[in-house]
């Protein structure tokens, strides 16, 4: 008995053989456009001044232990502050916080100034008030990764009860869920 032949398909006849552009960092900011993120704002001090900056790179690792990622460009104003930094503010926004993740994201700007509320949270982490949720993180890794750098951080404390609905980023804006 011989085995069934598998009938093939020719290669013109595929829709990918001539589709798709080469990789580059173009195409990858227009493929992630795509992707809608959930949008955080990651804090730390930096020689006793707060700073910080809008994510939607935050990623779950691991729940035992409690591990999440983010990404930061090397480049950053922020970025000396986080390689320094034990311990790290992460804030996931709602989408009433629209204005204040475009004022984490813009270089620059005054982050901390009178119309941000925060505190001084554990481990001196800085804390915004009214976010939907809240953790305080130590960092147990800096991964490279071309110029960025992965940091891989434990949840040390934190407070998941702030009310509201996500605020997403897709298409280069910051976007409310729709229903």
């Amino acid at each position: 008995m011989s085995a069934p032949t598998v009938p093939t398909v020719p290669a013109a006849a595929s829709p990918f053989s001539d589709a798709g552009r080469p990789g580059s960092p173009d195409l990858l900011r227009s493929v992630f456009r795509q992707h809608a993120a959930g949008v955080a704002v990651i804090t730390s001090q930096d020689g006793g001044r707060p700073v910080g900056f809008t994510a939607t790179s935050l990623n779950s690792v691991s729940a035992d232990p409690p591990l999440l990622s983010f990404t930061i460009g090397t480049g950053a104003s922020t970025w000396p502050a986080v390689r320094d930094s034990d311990h790290l503010g992460v804030h996931i926004l709602g989408e009433h916080q629209r204005e204040l993740a475009g004022l984490f994201a813009r270089s620059g700007a005054d982050r901390f100034g009178p119309g941000t509320a925060w505190a001084v949270g554990p481990h001196g982490v800085p804390v915004l008030d009214g976010v939907l949720a809240w953790l305080v993180c130590r960092v147990v890794a800096r991964v490279p990764a071309g110029e960025h750098r992965v940091i891989i951080a434990q949840a040390l404390v934190g407070d998941p009860a702030g009310e509201g609905r996500p605020l997403l980023y897709h298409q280069g804006r910051f976007n409310a869920l729709r229903d």
